[in-house]
């Protein structure tokens, strides 16, 4: 998702543009309850639920709640969040995301269905895209992007092979070995968004252990990079910065009971301070296990 000046998104151009969009305004909306409900899976299923809090430059300034199960090779996901306090009271910001598909090789979701709206004062996104083998077969932008002339044009062959923003958020494992193995950081996410095509490079900083009550043990702590393809506006200000951003992080931490990594953690320098998506509350159902719970690592 991208605000009206066609520049990036302080994390559309990270790795989790189902959280945020149009400068961090990608919400929960008044029906979030409802599609909660509807993403709880069936039984045999694994199920996570991750709430996370929002805070730039230090400032506490939303939530958001990632809701997804796995069932065999199936997943879905669901993605809503808010701005809260004076952000929220100024923007109005909401909205929620949904994707779902099957996980396909080594560390790739294969995305099949993704819609995603998001509004705020000053504008109402919505975006819908059908998918088959991970390749776009119908999408639709609500309203229509601006026929900004330094726009790098979308072709068909940037639409095919490609990962929806949400599905982004659903990292399995490249290989057989450990989940917390380092090479489940290298991976490329070749994200479309329905108007944009981008990669983010993910790449191994370090190992991190998080010891809190519910959950005990290793996170990947993965260095991101974010390279434009095409749907930007090549030379804007605010795509410079972001290809140029190398201060950007996400803490990876295993889903027990699948083969699937979520974030923990993302963290990306932006003009103004830093943008950091923790955790605050982690919890999984499955078979033969109980709900768990993790408050946020420290830094």
């Amino acid at each position: 998702m991208r605000a009206k000046s066609g520049a990036p998104t302080v994390c559309a151009k990270a790795f989790l543009p189902a959280l945020v969009a149009a400068g961090l305004t990608l919400g929960a909306g008044p029906d979030a309850e409802a599609r909660t409900q509807r993403a709880r899976p069936a039984p045999g299923s694994t199920a996570v639920t991750v709430d996370y809090g929002i805070a730039l430059a230090g400032v506490p300034i939303g939530t958001a709640q990632v809701v997804g199960s796995v069932t065999g090779a199936r997943y879905a996901m669901d993605v809503t969040a808010k701005l809260t306090g004076l952000a929220g009271a100024i923007t109005g910001g909401y909205g929620a995301g949904r994707a779902g598909g099957q996980i396909g090789g080594p560390g790739r979701p294969v995305p099949a269905t993704f819609a995603i709206a998001s509004h705020s004062s000053s504008a109402s996104i919505t975006v819908r895209m059908a998918l088959a083998r991970g390749n776009v077969v119908a999408a639709e932008v609500t309203p229509p992007l601006p026929p900004y002339t330094d726009r790098v044009p979308v072709s068909e062959a940037d639409k095919r092979g490609i990962i929806d923003p949400v599905s982004a958020l659903v990292m399995p494992a490249v290989g057989r070995g450990e989940l917390i193995d380092p090479q489940n950081c290298d991976r490329t996410i070749p994200v479309f968004d329905g108007a944009s095509r981008f990669d983010v490079v993910l790449s191994y900083g370090e190992t991190r252990s998080v010891d809190k009550p519910g959950y005990a043990g290793p996170v990947l702590i993965c260095n991101a990079r974010y390279r434009p393809i095409a749907g930007h506006r090549a030379g804007q200000p605010g795509v410079t910065f972001m290809e140029n951003n190398t201060d950007m992080s996400v803490w990876l931490a295993p889903v027990e009971g699948t083969r699937v990594l979520i974030p923990l953690r993302i963290a990306v320098r932006t003009t103004l301070g830093t943008n950091i998506i923790e955790a605050t509350r982690w919890s999984r159902t499955g078979p033969g296990t109980e709900t768990a719970q993790v408050s946020a690592p420290q830094q």
